[in-house]
């Protein structure tokens, strides 16, 4: 299984049937218009072309990945689309171009991005801000397995396009992030990253982040009907600690998960633990079940639930097993 991010690459144009039918689900987006205000509210995100040696020359027009218009200017898209190499590895640059689906090339500054998500917010320079009038807001709420979703973007540097289907697995993983990602069954390639993943209202429910390779071939051109998103919950609020100009600050509990089995079942259970964990009662070798009444499935279904529900400073309460007794304890959560 190859996992690829959605960075593009130069394509050959092959002409496809269509598997199945679209018709009708763009024309039941049509009605409200949120298709619309879709594709005018998302931006491709311009690879630097510019040859030194003729700065009078414009370079030409190619897109390694796409991105969406917030609001006030901001642009929100991957992080991986926009890196660049660097002496010591990738790094974000501080400025970018973008392009417009009514082709405007505008610049916008970096305002602030997560490694640990993905996720890297641009803030269009203030004489440009007026030239994209369209905007995409985050839904409130969870998306639930199965919602019909659509997305706008540049796959392999062509577009924008549209790609229709339905969200999967709403809580499923990959190396790629140490988040819950949403699965969908969307066909998207290369230069769809940073894209929006929009509900049939036409708001925000994933950014675009990667996809499952599912052919092999020679080639670099990756396209999948297996894609991932970073779920709007966890990119919102990655992009309002970057407009507060504050770091976002993560809880943690104090313990180093390991799996153990009991009976039938396998559970996780405490390796080691510290602070604040262990000065609230938590013992190494204790089976975690529960916090604030949600069962905790695996060590991922925790470090999902302390990233997405709780604060630093929240107090939890959090249920183990301790040989034949079921215990509860209350925590405050660390930060950092």
């Amino acid at each position: 299984m190859d996992v690829c991010f959605l960075r593009p690459i130069a394509a050959t144009i092959c002409l496809l049937l269509a598997g199945q039918p679209v018709s009708s689900k763009a024309e039941s987006l049509n009605q409200t218009g949120a298709l619309e205000r879709a594709k005018r509210a998302t931006i491709g995100v311009l690879e630097d072309t510019q040859d030194p040696r003729t700065p009078e020359k414009p370079g030409k027009i190619a897109l390694r990945g796409t991105g969406f218009h917030l609001r006030d200017g901001y642009i929100v898209t991957a992080r991986h689309a926009v890196e660049k190499n660097g002496p010591s590895g990738q790094v974000v640059p501080k400025v970018i171009h973008i392009l417009t689906t009514d082709l405007h090339e505008l610049v916008a500054q970096l305002v602030g991005d997560s490694a640990y998500l993905d996720v890297v917010v641009y803030r269009l320079n203030e004489k440009d801000r007026a030239t994209v009038t369209a905007t995409a807001s985050f839904a409130t709420g969870e998306v639930a397995a199965g919602t019909e979703v659509f997305t706008v973007g540049y796959p392999l540097g062509w577009g924008p396009t549209m790609a229709f289907g339905r969200i999967g697995n709403a809580n499923t993983f990959l190396q790629t992030v140490d988040t819950r990602l949403l699965q969908t069954d969307l066909s998207v390639c290369s230069g769809n990253s940073g894209g929006a993943l929009f509900n049939g209202a036409g708001e925000v429910v994933g950014v675009m982040h990667a996809i499952i390779q599912t052919e092999k071939d020679e080639s670099q051109a990756h396209c999948s009907r297996l894609a991932f998103a970073i779920p709007s919950s966890l990119a919102e609020r990655i992009v309002n600690a970057a407009l507060n100009g504050k770091p976002l600050a993560f809880s943690k509990l104090g313990i180093h998960m390991t799996t153990v089995k009991e009976g039938t079942r396998w559970r996780i259970a405490v390796k080691e633990v510290s602070d604040p964990a262990k000065a609230a009662g938590i013992q190494k070798h204790d089976i975690l079940l529960a916090i604030e009444d949600t069962e905790i499935l695996d060590a991922a279904h925790l470090k999902n639930y302390l990233i997405e529900r709780t604060t630093p400073g929240q107090r939890v309460a959090v249920k183990v097993r301790r040989i034949d007794a079921d215990l509860t304890f209350t925590v405050t959560l660390g930060g950092g």
